[in-house]
C-alpha cells in the first residue's frame, strides 16, 4: 500500500479539539466532520486539502480527549496518511481502528515542509519527499494493521473475515 500527496504541516501538541472543535461533535457524519477539520488552527485547510494529501506534524499529535471524531475528520477530509514524530496513544489506536494510516518518523516530521510532495510505502515504512529528493525510514505497518487499513477500519476488517 502507498500514499502520495501534498503536505499540510503542523507543530507540536495538535490536540483533538484543534483537529475537530468540540462545538461540532453533535454530528458523527464523516462528511460533516471533514468540513470543520482543522478549522481553529488552519481555517483554509478544507479548501486546500485534496484526496490523498499528507498531514505532517511534530510531537504528540492527537493528544487531548479520546474522541474518535478526530481521525474520522482527517480521513474524511481526504488525508491519505499522517506522519508525526509521535502520536498520542489513544489517537494512534483510534486512527488504525477507523483505517487512517499514520506513521511515526521524527526525522521526516522535522524536515518535511508544507507544500512538499511526499510518497509513503506502508510495506517498507519508507517516506520519500519527492520535492527535496530525500527519504526517511519510518515504522512499517505490521501485516495485520495493513489489512485493517486496507479494509477501511477494524469493523470492516472483522466483518470481511467472519
Amino acid at each position: 500500500m502507498k500514499a502520495c500527496g501534498i503536505v499540510h504541516k503542523y507543530g507540536d501538541n495538535i490536540d483533538t479539539d484543534v483537529i475537530i472543535p468540540a462545538r461540532y461533535l453533535n454530528s458523527s457524519d464523516p462528511d460533516e466532520l471533514a468540513k470543520k477539520c482543522m478549522e481553529d488552527i488552519d481555517p483554509d485547510f478544507v479548501n486546500r486539502a485534496k484526496k490523498g494529501d499528507i498531514m505532517v506534524a511534530n510531537k504528540n499529535f492527537g493528544c487531548g480527549s479520546s474522541r474518535e471524531h478526530a481521525p474520522i475528520a482527517i480521513k474524511a477530509a481526504g488525508i491519505g496518511c499522517v506522519i508525526a514524530e509521535t502520536f498520542a496513544r489513544i489517537f494512534y489506536r483510534n486512527a488504525i481502528n477507523i483505517g487512517l494510516p499514520i506513521i511515526e518518523c521524527a526525522e521526516a516530521a522535522k524536515e518535511i515542509e508544507a507544500g512538499d510532495t511526499v510518497e509513503i510505502d506502508f510495506d517498507s515504512g519508507m517516506i520519500y519527499d519527492r520535492t527535496k529528493n530525500t527519504e526517511y525510514k519510518g515504522q512499517a505497518f505490521p501485516p495485520f494493521m495493513q489489512k485493517i487499513i486496507k479494509a477501511e477500519g477494524l469493523i470492516n476488517y472483522i466483518n470481511e473475515n467472519k
